[in-house]
C-alpha cells in the first residue's frame, strides 16, 4: 500500500504504518483471534451508544490495518442507512450499496467497491431509505451476511448506535460478536451503562469496549433528546 499521505484521501490520509494507533488496531485483531480459543472470529458489529463517538474511523481504521498489515480478506459494510458515513472516509459513491442491495435492485457483486487496498472491499449504505429498520429485519439481509462470510476472512460492519435506534440489536445476533465505541469524555457513564444492558438483552457477544478519544476526558453533557431526534427517520418522527 502506498504512504497514507501520498494517497491524500479520506482514511487513508491519516494512516501511517508504524505509528501508535496502527500498533493499537493490530493488538485489538490479534485480541480477537484468539477470544473464542483459537477459533476465527469471522463477523464483527461496531457500534456506539450514541452519536459523534467515532465508531464509523475505527470500524474503518481496524479494516483497513487487517487488510493491510494481516493480508486478510476484508469487507467493511456500512450498515448504518440513517447516517452513513464508510463511503466519505473512503472517497466513494453511496450509492448502489446496501439499501439497493435488499431491496432487490442490485446482486452482491455490484456493490463490493474498490478500496485503494487490494484485500478491502467495502459495501456502502446504499440510498437513503425510509424503511432501513425494515430492510436490516428481512432474510434477505441474513444470507446477504452469509454471503459476505463466505467470500471473506472478517467481516466488519459498521451500524448505527444502541441508544437512538433498534439496528444493532437487530444485526448483533447475526454477528459472531460486537465492539462497542465509547468517547472519553463526551458521553455519560450512565448512557454507557444502558447501552451495554440493552445488548445484553438483545443476547449479542459483547467483545469488548474500545476507547477513543482519551486526551480529552473532561466531563461533557449529552441529552437522549439531542442523540434520540436526530437518528430517527421521516416516518419514525411521525
Amino acid at each position: 500500500m502506498q504512504d497514507g499521505k501520498q494517497l491524500g484521501m479520506g482514511i487513508f490520509s491519516f494512516y501511517e504504518e508504524e505509528s501508535p494507533i496502527v500498533t493499537e488496531f493490530r493488538r485489538i485483531y490479534s485480541n480477537l483471534k484468539y477470544y473464542n480459543s483459537g477459533v476465527d472470529i469471522k463477523s464483527i458489529l461496531i457500534t456506539s451508544s450514541s452519536l459523534g463517538e467515532g465508531k464509523s474511523t475505527l470500524a474503518s481504521l481496524l479494516a483497513t490495518v487487517v487488510s493491510h498489515r494481516h493480508n486478510k480478506k476484508i469487507v467493511l459494510m456500512d450498515c448504518d442507512l440513517r447516517r452513513p458515513n464508510i463511503h466519505r472516509l473512503f472517497g466513494l459513491d453511496q450509492r448502489s450499496g446496501l439499501s439497493e442491495l435488499l431491496q432487490g435492485k442490485i446482486n452482491l457483486s455490484d456493490c463490493l467497491k474498490k478500496s485503494p487496498l487490494e484485500n478491502l472491499k467495502i459495501i456502502t449504505s446504499g440510498e437513503k431509505v425510509d424503511n432501513s429498520t425494515e430492510l436490516l429485519e428481512t432474510s434477505y439481509f441474513k444470507e446477504v451476511l452469509t454471503e459476505v462470510r463466505h467470500c471473506s476472512d472478517l467481516l466488519i460492519a459498521d451500524c448505527a448506535p444502541v441508544i437512538p435506534v433498534s439496528d444493532p440489536m437487530i444485526i448483533g445476533p447475526l454477528m459472531d460478536g460486537v465492539i462497542l465505541v465509547i468517547k472519553a469524555g463526551f458521553i455519560q457513564k450512565e448512557i454507557v451503562k444502558r447501552a451495554t444492558e440493552i445488548l445484553n438483552n438483545a443476547q449479542v457477544r459483547l467483545l469488548g469496549v474500545i476507547m477513543n478519544n482519551m486526551k480529552e476526558v473532561l466531563p461533557y453533557y449529552y441529552s437522549y433528546k439531542y442523540y434520540g431526534y436526530e437518528y430517527h427517520s421521516s416516518r419514525e418522527k411521525r
